[in-house]
């Protein structure tokens, strides 16, 4: 518990029992709510009012924020005021939540009420672990909080502060500071709020920059509308890429496809090239290509061919999947290490080190070598459970030591030899069987086949993770012999894969399987 109250030791020692203005912040860590609560305090201090800030922190930074509770009254003949420690429900003036569902959080709370409270709220998300444990979309509908912040605020200031902070190179806490002070829920002038970021000290300039820009739409466009969804955005094909090979790539896409999935493949060549190389982008629009020919064949070009825009995603995910080399080659990027030093907005002068937990298996090291060799160890008992007491333990990697960035990096470089380990052979093995089913069933269910190109997305990540995808993809797809004649199949396929999203171990998927057992 933090507490800051401006007294004269000198004045007479007799309460005063005027109402207080009540102000209640919400934060993660940080998100700087501490800065932002003291900004609030000195500026009241600054102004000859009197006042005092608590904090009582939430169970870890992703499980409950810290509620930061300021109250102040204006000097009375110097009289000590009578401020609370926490928040009462019903009795707050202003509610200030650091991100979207926070603000929803609060309303559960009982701190905003339609009488009195101005809700200022920022709409970006940082995900609860319950959100982000989900194999599917366990993302909190973002419409929902708006509703019951509608409702029961008595007025709402809430748009993107994070990213308005971020385009002027500061923290969140700045942009909120200037929401508060476009608000115009406290009664001290603009120059007073400056002038609290000014004394601050650190990064003043750009504090004040979001400060402003923050301040102007807090007064100008209080509210930004969300959506349950985010919006997807596929870049449109560019004339050119700059690099003969890749505009081979781009003149390829623009005359041998329909306009229908030019955007669709541009991102699979993008991210293949960005996997592999060039040439293993070819491989993948030559696999696109038959299979757009099968689609014509087939009447697709009547469907808006849909079984190619599904093949043009999920040939891409399939051939980019995530293996030992991937991880390592994102891991010591250039544009990662630049990336969360602007998070945790180190300055030039500083070092920042990050830690890595990795538990690698023996089944990740046999996939990552040559394809014989990788067998050879799997078919020897002894010898993999031999290698795998030395591997199979938990490690935490300093990627900006020399030792294991070098170490990450020699991974990395195993890229070009990619092709040849026995992950990449089992991967494309997988992937050829799962084509020659949809391509199977196209002639005699074209929706179905289309339907099975999208179970795909069930097959994600790499050691457990991929090994739990992969028994639900199969688990699945048992079902197509039960649904090849049904004009509902492809509902029906639909929904299993939806169940199978649901849960981590698969119950909701066993249930939906009995379901279709019985149809």
């Amino acid at each position: 518990m933090n507490e800051h109250v401006s007294i004269d030791p000198a004045a007479p020692i007799r309460q005063s029992t005027d109402k207080p203005l009540a102000i209640a912040v919400l934060a993660m860590g940080g998100q700087g709510g501490g800065v932002l609560a003291d900004w609030i305090v000195s500026m009241a201090e600054a102004q000859g009012w009197m006042a005092q800030t608590t904090s009582v922190p939430g169970v870890a930074q992703r499980t409950g924020a810290t509620i930061y509770y300021i109250e102040m009254l204006p000097e009375k003949d110097g009289h000590a005021p009578i401020f609370s420690l926490m928040p009462t429900p019903g009795d707050v003036d202003v509610v200030m939540a650091a991100e979207l569902m926070e603000a929803g959080r609060s309303v559960l709370r009982g701190l905003v009420t339609p009488d009195k409270t101005t809700l200022i709220a920022s709409t970006h998300r940082s995900f609860a672990v319950a959100e982000k444990q989900t194999p599917g979309d366990g993302i909190g509908n973002p419409e929902v909080v708006v509703d019951a912040t509608d409702f029961a605020a008595k007025r709402t200031i809430a748009f993107d502060m994070e990213a308005l902070a971020v385009k002027n190179g500061s923290v969140i806490s700045a942009s909120m500071f200037g929401a508060l002070a476009g608000s115009g829920a406290l009664p001290f002038p603009r120059e007073a709020f400056e002038a609290t970021v000014r004394a601050g000290g650190k990064g003043i300039e750009p504090s004040i920059k979001a400060f402003g820009a923050a301040f102007d739409r807090a007064q100008n466009k209080p509210r930004d509308p969300v959506s349950a969804k985010p919006v997807k955005r596929l870049d449109p094909l560019p004339s050119s890429a700059g690099h003969p090979a890749l505009d081979q790539l781009l003149a390829r896409i623009r005359t041998a496809f329909p306009a229908e999935v030019h955007a669709m493949l541009y991102a699979g060549a993008k991210k293949l090239t960005d996997f592999q190389d060039p040439a293993y982008a070819g491989e993948y629009l030559d696999r696109v290509a038959t299979l757009l020919a099968l689609d014509r064949s087939n009447d697709g070009e009547a469907k808006g061919f849909a079984f190619t825009l599904q093949a043009a995603k999920y040939v891409a995910v399939a051939m980019a999947y995530d293996d030992v080399i991937r991880v390592a080659d994102l891991k010591v990027r250039e544009s990662r290490f630049e990336r969360v030093r602007k998070e945790v907005g180190a300055r030039d002068d500083q070092v920042v080190y990050m830690t890595e937990y990795m538990h690698p298996r023996m089944e990740e090291v046999c996939g990552t070598l040559p394809k014989k060799l990788g067998l050879w160890i799997e078919n020897h008992p002894k010898v993999f459970a031999f290698l795998d007491r030395r591997v199979n333990k938990g490690r935490r990697v300093r990627t900006a030591t020399l030792f294991w960035f070098m170490g990450l990096y020699l991974v990395s470089a195993m890229r070009s030899r990619r092709r040849g380990t026995l992950r990449h052979s089992r991967e494309m093995e997988h992937m050829e069987t799962w084509l020659k089913t949809a391509t199977e069933l196209l002639p005699r269910n074209y929706d179905l086949a289309t339907e099975v190109l999208a179970a795909r997305r069930l097959v994600k990540g790499y050691s457990d993770t991929h090994s739990r995808g992969l028994s639900k993809f199969d688990r699945v797809l048992s079902a197509l012999p039960m649904l090849l004649d049904r004009e509902d199949g492809a509902d029906w396929l639909r929904r299993l894969k939806q169940a199978a999203l649901l849960d981590e171990g698969g119950i909701a998927l066993d249930g939906a399987l009995k379901t279709v057992a019985t149809l």
